[in-house]
């Protein structure tokens, strides 16, 4: 999904914390499901950023310096302020669909960073810290989707993804984790319920977006392409807990944390296709999910 190029987002909030040491925690992020499936691929062990709870480290640094990005053209040309562009479009759109609406504030960070979950860094993937409401985005991972993962990670995919962390804001601030609370893995906790809520949430953001005007009566973005969804639809596939088991040797349904391909793939489809009131997961059986 491309920017137009003379949009303005120049006023977003995206800002870029300071490169800090490791340190243990939990948060809820799109790939966490590599800590126990694959860290293997990834060479290193993720398991202590998967779990409940803060384990030491705090909010990022009061140093943290707001991107310089400006323009559509921006978005287009880096990785980095394509994400400013997102949460700009995000903000717009969840603040017209809940009430009382409180943004997170997302960080776009280098290598790795402290946050009251733990340790951010490219290797885990893009996380929601729900202690301190941020989203935490390494723009390399992107690179390391590709590669490890035979993604094509294109724009849309991109989009997707912070969407998909946006979600599980909305879960957080609306009430949803709470009243669903973590009751361990499989194809019918609420975990995967949870994690297939933010795919279908991002899919609904994804297919009003191009609607979104800046100040100036500007759309953000131009209508997505037929391969940009499909790239979008790819990077669903690829971060699926069966196509990621099988990748490390094995599979198993009673480990999933956050769907197969086929149904992250499906719950995003559901959200472009039919919008915000599709996406109540928790209310349709295990074998509809």
């Amino acid at each position: 999904m491309t920017f137009n190029p003379d949009s303005d987002i120049s006023g977003h909030r995206t800002r870029r914390p300071g490169r800090t040491a490791a340190v243990a925690g939990g948060g809820v992020g799109l790939l966490a499901i590599i800590a126990l499936l694959a860290g293997p691929l990834l060479g290193i062990d993720l398991s202590g950023l998967v779990g409940g709870g803060s384990q030491g480290g705090g909010a990022p640094e009061s140093g943290s310096t707001v991107l310089a990005c400006e323009t559509g053209e921006d978005a287009n040309a880096q990785d980095d302020c394509r994400m400013a562009g997102a949460q700009v479009l995000l903000d717009d759109y969840w603040a017209q669909h809940v009430e009382g609406y409180v943004p997170p504030q997302l960080y776009v960070f280098d290598g790795q960073t402290t946050t009251q979950c733990g340790t951010a860094s490219n290797s885990v993937g893009p996380f929601y810290c729900p202690p301190e409401q941020g989203v935490y985005i390494d723009p390399d991972f992107f690179q390391i989707m590709r590669q490890q993962f035979d993604a094509s990670a294109g724009e849309l995919a991109q989009l997707y993804i912070v969407g998909h962390e946006w979600g599980h804001h909305i879960q957080n601030i609306t009430g949803t984790m709470t009243q669903y609370p973590n009751n361990g893995t499989g194809p019918d906790s609420n975990s995967v319920r949870t994690e297939l809520q933010a795919d279908c949430y991002a899919g609904a953001w994804l297919a009003d977006a191009a609607t979104l005007e800046d100040e100036n009566g500007v759309e953000y973005l131009q209508t997505p392409t037929e391969a940009q969804l499909t790239d979008a639809l790819n990077a669903a596939f690829t971060v699926g807990d069966d196509h990621i088991q099988e990748q490390s040797g094995f599979s198993n349904p009673e480990s999933w944390t956050h769907g197969s391909s086929e149904q992250r793939q499906r719950w995003f489809a559901t959200g472009y296709e039919y919008g915000l009131g599709s996406c109540d997961t928790f209310a349709v059986d295990g074998t509809e999910l």
